[in-house]
């Protein structure tokens, strides 16, 4: 009994020591927990470093990386600046097609797109007198590889696809500076020169002109530096050529012009070519039915002829066709083969001469500008200004064509119509003194 009372008993006090191993361990897990939490609050293995941790790693990576900040900024910033300059020019172009779309509407005129449209179909004729055939050829598809820093001065200074261009050296320096300043006073935005010469480059850059140089071409360059009037006039039919490729309608102008009002105002835009007269009257100006008399035939003595007064080569408004690509090739390899040929007249032969056996015709649309709004210098000082009525009208520009003395008269016409003295025109004869 003694012995198992004993076994009991060792029983027991090993059982009560087990238990009290075990209450401290918890004991002890429970103080060590309470510890770890007020050290690590967010945890023994939390992804987020101590705030002492982080403050430490930031101070030390704040030096190291600043540099590299500061340049991500500026590269940042300049990124900002290049696409803001992206999207000014976007919103410019938009601007400049929106303007040409609004002329367009408010003209009325022109009906390439209509003309595009209509191609290829056929269509019914209408009842009689109601028959209007389409005038206008449909434009080019612009071809910016042709030139293009051409093509991105054109974008700034072209106004609706269009602008006035002349041509220009150094021996013309003086009517330049006459024509240029006409175009300012009346505020003409899109115009400009094209220097054959450094010596124009160089004046028009300090009069702020808009300028265009082209790249070197040997026969070209000889001609435009040292080349007198029609050698340089002959010129342009080579160069507008590139104009008319990149999609711009051009007004070509000789530098014997004065400008009195905006010409973009009084087009019509129907037309491949629409162009001055050296014309005076209505007849010579719009053509007339000219009539023959050859007595020796008898009752056929009489052939009708019909005639027209040329188109002044000099001042002309030509649309970005295919016609009018056309004709400056026709003009500019004549002449590159008969040198001693006159641009002009090879102008009007190409676009007036029709088809016949051994030749075809040039299929361009022409129209022939008011000769009192265009006026040339024959008009002017034979009729305008002797006449009341006719000389209160104010023309869009004088062209001095029929004239050498250039100069004075131009400065004759700027004191008529611009500064209003009355007998500015007076001391000049009709014609010129050989």
């Amino acid at each position: 009994m003694a012995g198992r009372r004993d076994g009991s008993l060792m029983r027991e006090k090993g059982q009560s020591f087990r238990g009290s191993r075990i209450a401290v361990a918890i004991a002890v897990g429970v103080l060590l927990g309470c510890v770890l939490a007020l050290l690590y609050p967010n945890g023994l293995f939390s992804s987020n470093p101590p705030r002492q941790l982080q403050k430490l790693s930031r101070s030390g990576l704040q030096t190291a990386s600043s540099s590299c900040e500061s340049q991500e900024r500026v590269n940042a910033l300049k990124s900002d600046i290049a696409s803001l300059s992206e999207k000014n020019m976007e919103l410019k172009k938009q601007v400049r097609e929106l303007t040409e779309k609004l002329r367009l509407a408010e003209q009325g005129q022109d009906n390439a797109q209509k003309q595009f449209l209509v191609l290829g179909e056929q269509h019914k004729a209408g009842p009689f007198g109601t028959v209007k055939g389409l005038r206008t050829n449909p434009t080019v598809i612009p071809d910016e590889s042709v030139s293009p820093r051409l093509g991105k001065l054109l974008e700034e200074v072209a106004i609706g696809k269009e602008l006035i261009v002349a041509l220009a050296n150094s021996n013309v320096k003086d009517m330049l500076e006459v024509w240029f300043t006409s175009i300012k006073k009346v505020g003409i935005p899109n115009y400009l020169v094209v220097a054959l010469d450094d010596e124009i480059a160089e004046f028009c850059k300090a009069n702020e002109v808009p300028m265009y140089k082209r790249d070197p071409d040997q026969g070209i360059d000889t001609i435009g530096k040292t080349g007198g009037n029609h050698a340089v006039s002959g010129l342009k039919f080579r160069i507008l050529r590139e104009f008319l490729q990149l999609g711009y309608s051009v007004l070509l102008s000789d530098v014997d012009i004065v400008y009195l009002q905006n010409p973009f105002d009084h087009l019509h835009r129907d037309s491949d070519v629409e162009s001055m007269t050296d014309g005076h009257n209505n007849m010579t100006a719009y053509g007339y039915n000219d009539v023959f008399d050859e007595p020796a035939m008898g009752w056929a003595r009489y052939a009708h002829t019909m005639r027209i007064w040329v188109y002044n080569s000099g001042f002309f408004y030509i649309r970005p066709t295919i016609p009018s690509i056309e004709l400056l090739d026709r003009v500019a390899g004549r002449l590159s083969r008969e040198p001693n040929s006159w641009d002009q007249a090879v102008f009007n032969e190409e676009l007036f001469f029709p088809s016949h056996p051994g030749y075809e015709g040039l299929h361009a649309a022409r129209r022939t500008m008011d000769y009192y709004l265009f006026m040339n210098s024959k008009v002017l000082f034979k009729e305008v200004r002797k006449d009341a009525k006719l000389s209160k009208l104010k023309p869009v520009i004088v062209h001095i064509n029929y004239h050498p003395d250039k100069l004075p008269r131009m400065k004759a016409v700027v004191e008529f119509y611009v500064n209003g003295k009355k007998d500015a025109l007076q001391p000049f004869p009709d014609g010129s003194q050989w």
